[in-house]
């Protein structure tokens, strides 16, 4: 996965510059990722950690990617077997390295990228079901955008998510990355004191922070 951040993130150090897909049906395979500085792919370690705590929860699955990078994040989850992905990427240049990754696995069909900003099509899309994947089977959504969001534009983040949230059909999961700025019980819902509690799952990857949410 790859997400946008300003120069001064605390993510910005030791960038990774090859990406490859973990696991699944195309595991290995190298994805493009040009060095544009606006662009910082996931840690590995960090998209590692987050598929093996979503298991097999990607597979039949609509994959949304809303703020997709390079599109990691989704073409991993369509290579563990998901029914399709939607990548919402407003940075043209980076949408253009999406659909560049997206023909390199040959899952043209599969797969819709949308360049726009993740916060209109929440506003303008999502509550009448365009530019969206049916409620014929559950979503797995992934919210990464740049760390600063969740300090700079707050209320749109966490509008953002309560908007997915309402509208995804029931048993969808919600992987939210931020860092340690953020805080993850301002999100609609209780956050997990115990493993066996419903609510927010959250994980720490420094400099990442992961919250996992599965709708019942």
């Amino acid at each position: 996965m790859s997400r946008r951040h300003k120069s001064n993130d605390s993510a910005g150090e030791g960038r990774e510059t090859e990406i490859r897909i973990i696991g699944g049906q195309y595991r290995g395979s190298r994805l493009a990722y040009h060095g544009d500085p606006v662009t910082r792919p996931m840690k590995h370690r960090v998209r590692e950690a987050i598929f093996n705590l979503i298991g097999l929860e990607a597979e039949g699955r609509h994959a949304l990617d809303l703020f997709a990078g390079t599109g990691a994040l989704g073409l991993e989850a369509l290579s563990r077997g998901a029914a399709s992905a939607l990548f919402i990427e407003r940075h043209i240049p980076t949408a253009r390295v999406v659909r560049e990754n997206i023909a390199h696995l040959d899952v043209d069909d599969e797969c819709t990228v949308l360049e726009a900003s993740a916060f209109v099509w929440a506003k303008r899309d999502l509550p009448t079901g365009k530019n969206t994947p049916d409620a014929s089977r559950p979503w797995l959504v992934f919210v990464s955008p740049p760390y600063a969001f969740f300090v700079d534009r707050q209320q749109e983040m966490l509008d953002l998510v309560t908007s997915v949230l309402q509208h995804a059909p029931p048993a969808s999961t919600m992987v939210v990355e931020a860092d340690e700025r953020f805080d993850f019980s301002l999100l609609p819902g209780p956050v997990r004191e115990h493993r066996r509690d419903d609510g927010w799952d959250i994980r720490t990857y420094l400099p990442a922070v992961v919250g996992v949410w599965r709708k019942e």
